[in-house]
């Protein structure tokens, strides 16, 4: 195997670069694996820009991946090359108060793959093998790369602990279809989802929204949702836009008694305004999720493998590891754009459901 590879590099803020690196050398309890897709996550925007991980560059970005194992640790048990696969991308230290608690991603020691240290813009990446999960012969390996947002969205719902028969409002139509696809799964009459632009609704209908707003073409996204839930609002609202302007709108859009879902990330030191007088007397409830982890994955892995969530309409192209820059500043503007794929392997364009051409 070649010595150096091919990866995409954020050396500085707003610099990314494509050249050879050398390959990752792997410990006893590591896996090295051939990239075969990465999805692009708003993540890696922010870590271009500076946003996020500043202090962690120059860094090769990317964590919504599959690929195959190359090599083999000593100490991994049941992987061997060849195997296709995905990663957890989320680790910590094992040992801690909250590791203890299963409460992996409020250890101090937490680190993310491709947010903290390497990761899947490349040819080649290493992961410790406990973190590894075999794709099932069923998913292709577009599908493997689109179980970590998958899990992201479990982990949420868990959190929520929708109940059947609630109300769910999400806000945005990006991930908010998923989550959409998961309320509805969990018994959730009506689920209604608030974005801006008109394809993504007419998908988000697919996946189980029974209601969609433009919030474009309303004078108050909020008082629509009280209009679809007998003037109460919501039992649930999830906030998946990531402004202080939505995540106020999710705390007045909560019925009392209700619960918001925090699942946008906002800006380090973005804040919004709400009255604690109508928490408390609202007994309005707030639940925090940033990561799918542990069963998550295999919970995830087991909705696209049983077809419970068919992703395929939301996988807009594939683009070469080359384009990965353009392709993050397109989806800036493209707001028809949904998962965009970066593959090392392939040499131009290729479109996929969404009609982009």
């Amino acid at each position: 195997m070649a010595q150096t590879m091919k990866a995409a590099v954020i050396e500085k803020p707003e610099k990314l670069v494509v050249k050879e690196v050398p390959v990752p050398e792997i410990s006893d309890d590591e896996v090295l694996i051939k990239v075969k897709y990465t999805g692009i996550c708003g993540t890696d925007w922010s870590i271009y820009t500076g946003k996020y991980s500043a202090d962690r560059l120059p860094l090769i970005p990317g964590h919504e991946f599959s690929g195959i194992i190359v090599k083999v640790g000593k100490n991994a048990k049941r992987l061997k090359e060849g195997d296709r696969v995905t990663a957890d991308i989320n680790m910590s230290c094992g040992s801690c108060f909250y590791c203890k608690k299963d409460l992996k991603l409020m250890c101090k020691e937490f680190t993310q793959l491709g947010i903290h240290i390497d990761g899947t813009y490349a040819e080649y990446v290493k992961a410790p093998w406990k973190q590894v999960h075999r794709l099932p012969d069923s998913l292709g390996f577009l599908q493997g790369a689109f179980i970590e947002p998958v899990s992201c969205i479990i982990h949420a719902a868990k959190a929520m602990q929708v109940e059947m028969g609630s109300s769910v409002a999400i806000i945005g139509s990006g991930l908010g279809i998923l989550h959409a696809a998961v309320a509805r799964y969990r018994g959730a009459a009506p689920v209604i989802v608030l974005g801006r632009t008109k394809k993504k609704l007419e998908v988000a209908k697919g996946f189980g929204a029974d209601y969609t707003i433009n919030v474009q073409k309303v004078k108050d996204p909020v008082e629509e949702v009280r209009k679809l839930t007998e003037g109460r609002g919501a039992d649930y609202v999830i906030e998946a836009v990531g402004t202080p302007e939505t995540y106020e709108q999710s705390f007045q859009m909560v019925r009392p008694g209700g619960t918001v879902a925090a699942f946008g990330i906002t800006g380090v030191d973005d804040i919004i305004s709400v009255r604690p007088f109508d928490l408390v007397l609202g007994e309005k409830n707030v639940v925090g999720s940033c990561a799918g982890v542990g069963n998550d994955w295999s919970d995830a892995i087991a909705l696209l493998q049983y077809e419970r969530i068919k992703p395929e309409p939301l996988f807009s192209m594939i683009v070469p590891l080359e384009e990965l820059l353009p392709a993050l500043e397109q989806l800036r503007t493209d707001k028809n754009l949904f998962k965009v794929f970066v593959s090392p392997e392939v040499s131009e364009r290729e479109i996929l459901a969404l009609d982009l051409r």
